[in-house]
């Protein structure tokens, strides 16, 4: 196995986070504030970002048997390192701007991004598992990184737990998947699938299963979805929104990838399961949001029933449904960032359960209307209302659904879409109403970094969901035969 120039320049963009994230782990050791450490990732980010067309002229290219950098990686790539620079300067701000001695929190995003980046370029169970703990163990910290808080020790300790189960669940299915065709290459397995009479047997679809386990944790799909409310309360409200939204798309692009490759989407089992799973999903996250009077734990259970509505393009594969995919983790990503964003901005660090409850956000259109109308631009989203790139998004979920004749996944999905629009009309409702007579709603002075990411994401939402085409056409561009045959 040789290593050429060519390789080299494919790799490019995980080279250059992984870069950062050593220099920023050596600043973080020698300087006390975090300009320096926030500074290189954002650098490095933006580094990998521009390098991600000369590594597209290179590709498509098995770099090695464990990665293949081709431009379905590189626009998930592109995806994560936008998204986590987004977070970064929304981290920045959270923990305290100029007067922030928060280093590590970049040195972990970084390295997160790393792992997300791996997953979506694996192309062999070992990168496989390799990108997801390593994402995994950056989760780990970043999530418990408010130490003084009980509920982020918390937060952490059930992510830790829970994920080394799902692992071991993953772990377990690739072994079975292994024994049962001697390679861990997803095109190998899918050649040998693809060849054979009797290839989905109960050993592989038990080892495809219980990936899927694995993976569903990830996503926090219904049934394995019980983490995360606990986890997006306790963790940071940065944190939170690179869980809602970079750690769950990295883990679609590659089961989506995997899916794909070893021919999966042909075994009814296996679709009569996520059917099932993309169902119980959308009617679960939104119901439960209904009960919720805390603004974290609504966006968990709408980010569980968001990923629900992924999941019926997901089934309806093909070249639309694979669009459908790519358009709705872009405009969940805008729209899940931005919401957190606000959060973060109205709670503050350190933040208790009562600065998150709904009725904190009373009155917020009078004291803070700029806060109050991007969150409302993002519950608008995330609701699917015209002009936002949510709409564009369901709206493509849809035809995908309808076009691959997925008629109990696309009615769920339509019900769904009217309980989600109740409890967002009714955060909105909360800060249109009259402030309360007491103190103001609690806010952190107004920050430039968020107040830039946030202005920026608003125009994106919005600009994107009228003249959605210069998106569309780099779907198009970037997913060009790309697909089951």
């Amino acid at each position: 196995m040789s290593f050429g120039q060519a390789d080299l320049i494919a790799l490019l963009p995980l080279i250059a986070v992984a870069a950062a994230a050593v220099l920023a782990l050596l600043l973080a050791a020698f300087q006390e504030h975090a300009r320096g450490a926030l500074a290189v990732a954002l650098l490095g980010l933006a580094a990998a970002c521009a390098l991600l067309p000369l590594a597209a002229r290179a590709g498509p290219l098995g770099v090695t048997p464990l990665l293949i950098i081709d431009r379905y990686a590189l626009l998930f790539m592109g995806l994560i390192f936008a998204a986590t620079f987004a977070i970064a300067l929304l981290c920045y701000s959270y923990f305290g701007g100029l007067n922030s001695a928060h280093r590590s929190v970049y040195v972990l995003l970084l390295l997160a991004a790393l792992g997300s980046a791996v997953l979506v370029a694996s192309s062999h169970f070992a990168s496989f598992f390799l990108g997801l703990e390593l994402l995994s163990v950056a989760l780990f910290a970043l999530i418990a990184y408010e130490r003084d808080t009980e509920r982020g020790i918390e937060a952490g300790i059930k992510y830790l737990v829970l994920a080394g189960l799902s692992s071991s669940f993953l772990a377990f299915g690739m072994a079975l998947v292994y024994a049962r065709f001697g390679t861990m290459r997803f095109a190998e397995i899918g050649a040998i699938v693809s060849a054979g009479n009797d290839a989905y047997d109960v050993e592989l679809i038990a080892g495809i299963a219980l990936i899927l386990v694995g993976i569903g944790f990830k996503l926090a799909v219904v049934p394995f979805h019980m983490w995360t409310p606990d986890v997006y309360e306790g963790a940071a409200a940065p944190v939170s929104a690179f869980v809602a939204t970079v750690s769950k798309g990295a883990a679609l692009a590659v089961l989506l990838r995997y899916f794909i490759d070893v021919g999966a989407h042909r075994s009814a089992a296996l679709t009569a399961a996520l059917t099932a799973i993309a169902v119980a999903s959308i009617l679960a996250g939104n119901l439960l949001a209904l009960l919720q009077d805390n603004v974290k734990r609504i966006l968990a259970y709408s980010s569980i029933s968001q990923l629900g509505y992924l999941l019926v393009a997901f089934l309806a594969a093909g070249p639309l449904g694979t669009e459908a995919i790519a358009y709705y983790l872009a405009a969940y990503f805008v729209t899940m960032i931005g919401a957190f964003g606000v959060v973060g901005a109205v709670s503050g660090p350190g933040a208790d359960r009562a600065s998150e409850a709904l009725d904190q956000y009373s009155g917020l259109f009078w004291t803070r209307p700029w806060l109050a109308g991007v969150f409302t631009a993002m519950l608008l989203s995330l609701a699917g209302i015209p002009l936002t790139m949510g709409f564009v998004a369901k709206f493509y979920v849809v035809a995908a659904g309808i076009d691959a004749a997925l008629w109990a996944p696309v009615i769920t999905l339509v019900i769904g879409s009217v309980i989600g629009l109740f409890y967002y009309l009714r955060i909105i409702a909360v800060m249109c109403a009259p402030p309360p007579a007491a103190a103001p709603v609690n806010a952190q002075s107004g920050v430039l970094e968020s107040g830039i990411v946030l202005a920026g994401l608003t125009v994106l939402l919005v600009v994107l969901g009228v003249y959605p085409a210069a998106l569309i056409h780099v779907l198009h561009g970037a997913l060009a035969g790309f697909g089951p045959s």
